[in-house]
């Protein structure tokens, strides 16, 4: 029995491991759990989100009830706030899955992945041609179409592109706009892709003539087309923002390294914007041919260049807002930024010139992050999800500046350096981490929307478990740091923070469903079962979009009760045919209306809401 052991016991698997298929098999399988685990698991169980998301939704919807793709509607109102695709995107997914929740996000979702992808990509080219080809003359194409290539099962199994895999998918700001149906995710897809997309061009066109022996994925002018129709989309997706931003950091970069001329000559500018513009032009002359002046000061006016100059719908913040984002929206990593653009040593301009163009990967994301920062930051109108597109550059920049580390192994945990200094930030990021999990039953103020949520979520033990996980892992960042091991630092991080949320943000985001916003999809029920022909549906005290969706009627929203009652008095409504109404506001509100009990009849009720039917006159 003991001599046995010695022997080499094969595996079920060592045939498929040793198959020129195993590295394409490890590829789907690995980004695709990614993918799964991140975007697309539970996606369409809870309901839509208000304020946002439902109107994103309604108007897809009512684009596949009338037919016209070009003017989105709300309510029967125009909605300039965005460009149409992802409301094509939102129609067509409805066309597939139904209208329903999947379907209002599945645009996002798939957006999220396709930048993993895209990263996952760019990481690898990278890793082949830095440490599988280290010397400029020795470089050869990329890695995805000679399968035959020695390399190419090195090159899957690296760590780099899996760790750049998984910091995409793996992050508060990701992983909260690529859950819902808005337009940021898709355009932080659309534009980090476009991003990543020049970039390769730009690498790939360094290779020498006749050295790019594989058409594809592997010619620099299909990189730089995929770049001119990635733009263009985030231009259809949220605006001039779509090609500023790209201008503005590509357009740096080129200046700074001396090679503008050069570089816009390869990339076909002429033909890259004649492109560009055929995709783009066409929607918005016809949205101007239908809107005329209302859609241009609505969308270019109001949405745009009011949004860059003043305070637009209260979205004021301080100078230093977006620091405050950055460290929350790519948490736990976002601690490691400060030494991934340290160590780029960016200023160094005479050194960085005297690189090859793949090895620049560093200071493109410095440039990337930097211009998308600064933009939002000099913007007036400040919302957190503006500078959701420098989470990318962010991830680049933290994977690249781990790259070189890990393998160095180059810190002592004695040593007073920039490296030990941000562990110990870490660490103590991550212990505030649980200290703020525990207590944060406690700093949870009172809802009139869903005045039992503070107790049950105490009740669930959610906050407990969010507290433990970070509590273990700050234990074992300590004990990796403690004992050298840097390697673990990265891997408790991750590990902590996907246990977190799945242990932790998707119970707690469920049970928010239930209080804030499952009472009114069951009201919106009702009012469908129980709505008589004609009647109209008032709201008041709050604007809910959500109820516009599930009711799949037009509602009208009111302030307050005074407003609501001028409403009722006025001849377009006491004229029309139904003479009863349906009314949904919080019970507080009903008896400011001035009703007695028997002028009214209590349709249904549910959570904080009730809806009750009365004579319009």
């Amino acid at each position: 029995m003991k001599s046995s052991s010695n022997r080499k016991i094969p595996t079920l698997f060592s045939p498929l491991i040793k198959t020129p298929l195993f590295p394409w098999l490890v590829c789907i399988v690995g980004l695709g759990l990614i993918g799964f685990l991140a975007f697309f698991w539970n996606l369409g169980t809870p309901g839509l989100l208000d304020e946002t998301e439902p109107l994103f939704a309604e108007a897809s919807r009512q684009m596949l009830v009338t037919g016209d793709w070009i003017t989105p509607y709300f309510n029967t109102e125009t909605r300039f706030d965005k460009p149409p695709l992802i409301y094509w995107l939102m129609a067509i997914s409805y066309q597939i899955v139904g209208v329903n929740e999947w379907g209002v996000r599945f645009p996002s979702a798939l957006a999220g992945f396709l930048l993993v992808c895209s990263g996952f990509y760019t990481l690898s080219y990278y890793a082949q041609q830095t440490q599988f080809y280290p010397k400029k003359e020795d470089q050869k194409p990329g890695f995805i179409t000679p399968l035959a290539q020695p390399s190419f099962r090195k090159i899957v199994l690296h760590p780099l592109p899996w760790m750049g895999a998984i910091l995409i998918a793996f992050n508060p700001g990701i992983l909260a706009w690529a859950r819902i149906g808005v337009s940021d995710m898709l355009l932080t897809g659309c534009l980090g892709s476009a991003l990543l997309a020049f970039f390769l061009g730009y690498a790939k066109s360094e290779l020498p003539e006749g050295q790019d022996l594989t058409p594809g994925l592997n010619s620099s002018k299909i990189w730089y087309l995929a770049f001119y129709i990635l733009t263009a989309l985030a231009v259809l997706t949220k605006g001039p923002v779509g090609i500023v931003l790209p201008i503005l950091i590509i357009g740096s970069f080129l200046i700074y390294l001396g090679e503008g001329r050069q570089v816009l000559k390869e990339m076909g500018l002429f033909k890259g914007s004649l492109i560009f513009l055929v995709i783009t032009i066409p929607w918005y002359v016809l949205v101007i041919l239908v809107n005329g002046q209302n859609y241009i000061n609505s969308f270019f006016g109001y949405h745009n260049f009011q949004r860059f100059t003043s305070v637009v719908n209260h979205h004021s913040a301080p100078w230093y807002f977006y620091f405050i984002v950055v460290l929350v929206g790519f948490a736990p990593f976002s601690v490691y930024l400060p030494l991934a653009i340290a160590s780029t040593k960016f200023w160094k301009r005479c050194y960085w010139q005297h690189q090859t163009r793949i090895q620049k990967l560093q200071l493109f994301a410095v440039f990337w992050f930097s211009g998308v920062f600064l933009f939002f930051t000099l913007a007036v109108t400040k919302l957190p999800s503006y500078i959701l597109p420098l989470i990318p550059a962010s991830v680049l920049l933290v994977s690249l500046s781990w790259h070189n580390i890990i393998p160095k192994n180059s810190f002592k945990k004695n040593r007073f350096n920039s490296i030990n200094i941000t562990i110990l930030i870490n660490i103590l990021f991550v212990f505030l981490a649980a200290i703020g999990s525990y207590f944060s039953k406690n700093f949870i103020g009172y809802d009139a929307d869903m005045p039992d949520f503070r107790g049950d979520l105490q009740a669930s033990g959610i906050p407990n478990i969010s507290a433990l996980i970070w509590a273990i892992a700050t234990l074992g960042i300590t004990l990796s740091w403690w004992k050298g091991k840097i390697s673990s630092i990265f891997i408790v991080n991750i590990l902590g923070f996907i246990s977190f949320f799945i242990l932790a943000v998707t119970p707690t985001y469920h049970l928010l469903d239930q209080h804030r916003q499952q009472p009114l999809r069951h009201l919106a029920q009702t009012v469908v079962q129980q709505r008589k022909l004609g009647e109209e549906l008032i709201m008041i005290g709050f604007k809910k979009p959500s109820l516009v969706f599930y009711t799949q009627n037009r509602v009208e929203y009111r302030l307050d009760p005074q407003d609501a009652i001028a409403y009722i008095q006025t001849p377009l409504v006491q004229k029309s045919p139904a003479q009863t109404l349906l009314i949904l506001a919080h019970p507080q509100e009903l008896i400011d209306l001035g009703l007695k009990p028997d002028q009214y009849q209590i349709i249904d009720q549910a959570g904080a809401y009730q809806l009750i039917r009365v004579h319009k006159t």
